[in-house]
């Protein structure tokens, strides 16, 4: 088992968490020995309670080839906070999701990027800010990051796209329930000049607490 099996294995217990996902790799330094510790021993980490030492040893019986082949498929890339094209700017946060799903591509000039995130049910007015501003953004070399989500997001990704320029969505779901469903074929786009991210299982649902 390699790196890249273990780590999507272990992203796959949703609860556990990019923290706690650290600190099991702090105490077991390599996921694969996450993997094979008993439960008592993983309950020595502080947040891993029984409940999730449970799961986390019945991920040797779970099969990844339905997610592999899925992420194929699909046109995804998974890669590894391990992984030399993982983001560089999102390596260096507290919490940084170990397993990222990528559609489209990451960049390195991506560093250079700005957030525009807003309200669902934002007035005209603060629409048309948001294009307004992405694309002036985007034209001058940023990447506008934003979640997609209706309102705001929307507006910010197509301001980058109306001009060419680099967007990357970060979405709060597996690659399986793109979420809203309106915003399917601005993923695609997205996709092409940039890249549509998440840290979920491909059939991991909109709950609100991933966003």
């Amino acid at each position: 088992m390699n790196n890249l099996e273990a780590l999507v294995r272990l992203n796959m217990v949703l609860d556990i968490g990019s923290v706690r996902l650290g600190k099991l790799l702090e105490y077991f330094a390599k996921p694969e020995n996450i993997l094979n510790a008993p439960a008592e021993k993983l309950t020595r980490v502080f947040g891993i309670g029984e409940k999730i030492a449970g799961k986390i040893v019945s991920l040797k019986k779970v099969d990844l080839s339905r997610e592999f082949v899925s992420a194929e498929k699909s046109g995804l890339k998974i890669i590894t906070i391990y992984d030399k094209d993982y983001p560089e700017n999102l390596k260096n946060i507290p919490g940084a999701p170990l397993v990222l799903y990528v559609k489209g591509e990451l960049k390195p000039k991506d560093k250079f990027s700005i957030g525009i995130i807003g309200s669902r049910r934002a007035t005209f007015y603060g629409l048309s800010a948001a294009e307004r501003f992405a694309s002036e953004l985007a034209v001058n070399g940023f990447t506008i990051v934003s979640g997609m989500a209706r309102g705001i997001d929307t507006y910010a990704h197509k301001g980058a796209l109306k001009v060419g320029g680099r967007t990357i969505a970060v979405i709060g779901s597996g690659f399986g329930h793109i979420y809203p469903s309106e915003n399917k074929e601005l993923a695609e786009e997205i996709s092409k000049s940039g890249a549509v991210v998440s840290e979920f299982p491909i059939d991991a649902k909109p709950l609100p607490q991933n966003f």
